[in-house]
């Protein structure tokens, strides 16, 4: 399962520094990792990642790939709750909704 993430289009974009900040108040243990094809944010403990688009240590979109069986629970909502204190929203079919 996957969750799509971003800022609105009229959002400043986040400094990386600050999405890990945001994970740590949650107490989760975050990684960010820059491979060829993109950054990564590992969270120490789980097999859950975080695909997350930056420009010189910007971002207003990711991707939460969720590992089968840490798809839901408090797990999920702390990384939900991360990111919402930054402004950022969720996004599928439907459209934009609320972390």
């Amino acid at each position: 399962m996957e969750t799509l993430l971003k800022l609105s289009d009229t959002s400043a974009p986040s400094n990386l520094t600050e999405v890990l900040a945001s994970l740590k108040k949650e107490h989760l243990d975050p990684r960010l990792e820059s491979k060829a094809w993109g950054d990564w944010i590992y969270l120490d403990g789980y097999r859950t990642v975080i695909s997350i688009e930056s420009n010189r240590g910007l971002s207003s979109s990711a991707t939460i790939e969720y590992a089968e069986d840490e798809e839901g629970g408090e797990f999920v909502l702390c990384i939900h709750r991360a990111f919402a204190r930054l402004g950022w929203h969720g996004v599928d079919d439907d459209g934009e909704f609320p972390l």
